[in-house]
C-alpha cells in the first residue's frame, strides 16, 4: 500500500503563484513513451456511469423521507406549473424565506417533461432524474479531483462508500436546498482540490457561494478551512494581488447570482427581499416563540446515531481521519510526504466542523447533514487509505508485518464488504418498507376520475403525502382534523382574472404564522371528501379524531393498498436493515406490515 502523493506540479501540487499558464499536456488520445494509467485509476465516464445509475435507482424507488421535501418545494413547483397546490408560511409575502429561484430551476425542468407526457407522476420522476444526473456529475467531478490529487485508491474507495451508503442514496435525488448545497459543496471542493492548470479559487468560491445563496445559506460553513489554507498559501507566495483577484472574481460571480435571486424573487413577491438573509435571521435572531427549535429539539449525539445507520463503518472512518493523519504525520520523515498529510488535514476538517456546529444546535433534522455526506466519505476513504498503508506493511520487525499477507486481504476485505452489505441491507429496507405513499395514488389516474373535481383527504398520513403531482388536475388534496396540533400548509390562491402572473406567489394567504399555532381554517369536514388515504396497524390505539378508516368498511372502499412496515411489532434489526420474509429468519426477526390505502366514500343508494 502506498501513501498518499500529489500527482501535480513539482511534490506538492501547487502550481507557482507567478504562473500564468499551465504545464503544456499531451493532447487527449495522445500517448507518449513514459504514459501511463496510474494503477486503480478509473476513467471519469465510466465513475460518472456508475454514479447515475446508482442515483436513477434512487429517483426511481427512494421515498421521500421529509415532509418538508413536498409542501416547500414539490408543492410550489407544481403551483408554476399547473396553478395549484399547497402552501407553507414559508411561501407567504408576510414572511418570504424561501426563494423562487430554486423552485423556477425545478419548474422547467417539469414543463419540459410535461410536454413529453400528459402524467404528472411523469414529471415528479423526470425531475428526480435530473437530480440523479445532477449529483452524479458532482460526484464524479469530486472524484476525480481526489484521484488525481490524492491518490486513484482513495477515489475508489470514496466512491464506495458514496454508493453503497444509504445516506447518499436519499440525499442524490431528494427535491431539498440541502442536496442542492451538496452538489455545489462537491463541484466547490474539487475546485479547490485540484490544483492543476493553476488555482481555481475563484470557481471555489462560486459553487460555495452557489449552494449558500440559491440552496440552503449555512453551507457556506464548509469553505471555511479551505479558505483559510488558500490565503496562507497566498500570504507565502510571492503575486498576493494575484490572490485577490481570484477572490474577487469568485465573490462577484457569487453576488450576480445573488442579484439574479433577488430580481426573481421581487418578481413573486412582489416585494424587495434577499431570502439568505431572511432564512438565517429566522433560524438565529428570532427570539424563544419563533425559530426552528419550536419545530422539535433531539440530544447532542442524535447526528451521531444518525450517521451510524446511514454510512455505518464509513462515519467511524471519518471520525477517525483526523487523528490517524495527524499520527501518520508524526511517523513521516520526508517534507514532501508531511506536506501532503497536511493538506490531507485540511481537506477531513470540513466534516468536523460541519458536525461539531449542527450537534449543538437544539434543532435537528436528517438532511442538515446532506451538505457534509460528500465530506463524510472523503473522511472515510483517507481513513481507510492510512491505515491500509500501515497495516500492508511487511516489513519483519513490526508485529503488523508478522501477519501472513493472505489473512490481512482477508481481514480488509471482511470488513470492507460487510460495510457494503449492511450499507446495501438498509438501502433494500428503507426502500421497501417505506414506500407505499408513492404507489396508493395509481388509481386516481384512471380515464374515468381524471376529469372529475374530487377532493383527497388526508388526516393523519398527512405528511407522507407524496405531493399533488400525483393527483389529476381537477383534484385537490384536503386535509381532515388529526392528533396533531401544528400550523398544516394552507393553498395557494388560483384566481385568475386580474390578477397577473402566480397571484398565489404574492398574495397573503389567511391563517399563517411562523409560530406553528394551529389554523382550524385549514380542515375540511370528512363528509365532504371523496378519496382518502389512511394507515392501519393492528394493535395501534385509535381516538375519536383518529379512527380507523380502512375498517370502517360500511362508509369506505378500498381502492389500493401497500403494506408499511410497522415499527411497533418489528424487530430493531427489521427496522435497521432488510430481513428476507424466509422460514429460516426466525419469526422475531421478521418484519412486521401494516397497511397503507387510499380509500373512496361508498354511494348508499
Amino acid at each position: 500500500m502506498t501513501s498518499p502523493s500529489p500527482s501535480t506540479e513539482k511534490e506538492t501540487g501547487r502550481p507557482s503563484a507567478t504562473s500564468k499558464s499551465p504545464t503544456p499536456q499531451p493532447r487527449r488520445g495522445a500517448h507518449t513513451p513514459n504514459s501511463r494509467v496510474a494503477p486503480f485509476f478509473l476513467q471519469p465516464q465510466f465513475a460518472f456511469t456508475i454514479f447515475f445509475v446508482i442515483n436513477f435507482l434512487a429517483a426511481l424507488y427512494a421515498p421521500i423521507q421529509d415532509c418538508d421535501e413536498v409542501f416547500n418545494f414539490w408543492e410550489p413547483t407544481h403551483y408554476l406549473n399547473h396553478r395549484f397546490g399547497l402552501q407553507t408560511w414559508e411561501y407567504a409575502p408576510d414572511f418570504s424565506i424561501r426563494s423562487w429561484l430554486y423552485i423556477v430551476i425545478h419548474a422547467i425542468i417539469g414543463k419540459i417533461a410535461s410536454l413529453l407526457s400528459s402524467n404528472k407522476a411523469f414529471e415528479f420522476y423526470m425531475v428526480r432524474t435530473v437530480l440523479a444526473m445532477v449529483c452524479a456529475f458532482s460526484e464524479t467531478r469530486l472524484f476525480s479531483a481526489v484521484s488525481r490529487t490524492l491518490n486513484p485508491r482513495i477515489g475508489i474507495m470514496c466512491m464506495m462508500a458514496m454508493i453503497f451508503s444509504p445516506g447518499m442514496f436519499h440525499a442524490s435525488v431528494a427535491y431539498l436546498p440541502s442536496s442542492f448545497s451538496m452538489y455545489t459543496a462537491m463541484l466547490g471542493m474539487a475546485a479547490f482540490m485540484d490544483w492543476r492548470g493553476g488555482l481555481k479559487t475563484h470557481l471555489g468560491i462560486m459553487w460555495f457561494g452557489i449552494g449558500a445563496i440559491v440552496g440552503w445559506p449555512f453551507s457556506a460553513a464548509l469553505i471555511v478551512p479551505l479558505v483559510v489554507e488558500d490565503i496562507f498559501l497566498a500570504y507565502l507566495s510571492v503575486d498576493r494581488s494575484e490572490a485577490a483577484f481570484r477572490y474577487l472574481d469568485g465573490i462577484v460571480r457569487s453576488l450576480l447570482v445573488l442579484a439574479l435571486q433577488v430580481c426573481i424573487d421581487a418578481f413573486f413577491y412582489h416585494k424587495l427581499v434577499v431570502v439568505p438573509w431572511r432564512i438565517v435571521s429566522y433560524n438565529i435572531f428570532s427570539g424563544s416563540s419563533r425559530g426552528p427549535d419550536i419545530f422539535g429539539t433531539e440530544p447532542w449525539h442524535f447526528y451521531f446515531r444518525n450517521l451510524s445507520l446511514n454510512f455505518n463503518l464509513w462515519f467511524l472512518l471519518a471520525v477517525a481521519a483526523g487523528p490517524l493523519l495527524g499520527w501518520d504525520f508524526l511517523l513521516r520523515s520526508r517534507s514532501s510526504t508531511k506536506l501532503t498529510s497536511i493538506r490531507s488535514l485540511v481537506f477531513v476538517t470540513p466534516f468536523y466542523l460541519w458536525l461539531a456546529i449542527f450537534s449543538i444546535q437544539p434543532h435537528k433534522e436528517e438532511r442538515f447533514m446532506y451538505p457534509v455526506y460528500p465530506f463524510l466519505c472523503l473522511n472515510a476513504a483517507i481513513a481507510l487509505h492510512t491505515l491500509l498503508s500501515r497495516f500492508g506493511t511487511a516489513d519483519p520487525r513490526t508485529l503488523v508485518g508478522k501477519i501472513p499477507a493472505k489473512l490481512k486481504l482477508a481481514i480488509v476485505s471482511t470488513l470492507i464488504l460487510s460495510a457494503i452489505g449492511v450499507g446495501t441491507l438498509r438501502t433494500i429496507g428503507v426502500t421497501t418498507a417505506y414506500r407505499a405513499p408513492l404507489q396508493v395514488y395509481a388509481p386516481l389516474r384512471r380515464p374515468d376520475f381524471v376529469g372529475s373535481e374530487q377532493t383527497v383527504c388526508l388526516g393523519k398520513e398527512w405528511y407522507r403525502f407524496p405531493s399533488s403531482y400525483f393527483l389529476p388536475n381537477r383534484m385537490r388534496a384536503k386535509f381532515v382534523k388529526s392528533a396533531f396540533d401544528g400550523l398544516l400548509p394552507g393553498e395557494f390562491s388560483e384566481a385568475k382574472v386580474g390578477f397577473g402572473f402566480f397571484p398565489g406567489s404574492w398574495l397573503n394567504p389567511s391563517g399563517m404564522n411562523d409560530q406553528n399555532i394551529e389554523d382550524p381554517g385549514k380542515y375540511t369536514d370528512i363528509d365532504h371528501c371523496t378519496f382518502l388515504v389512511d394507515s392501519y396497524f393492528p394493535g395501534a390505539q385509535t381516538s375519536s379524531i383518529e379512527p380507523n378508516y380502512i375498517l370502517d368498511t360500511d362508509k369506505w372502499e378500498e381502492m389500493q393498498c401497500s403494506k408499511f412496515l410497522d415499527v411497533s411489532r418489528t424487530h430493531l434489526l427489521g427496522r435497521i436493515v432488510w430481513v428476507p420474509d424466509l422460514d429460516i429468519i426466525p419469526a422475531r426477526f421478521k418484519r412486521e406490515w401494516g397497511r397503507y390505502c387510499l380509500l373512496r366514500r361508498k354511494q348508499h343508494s
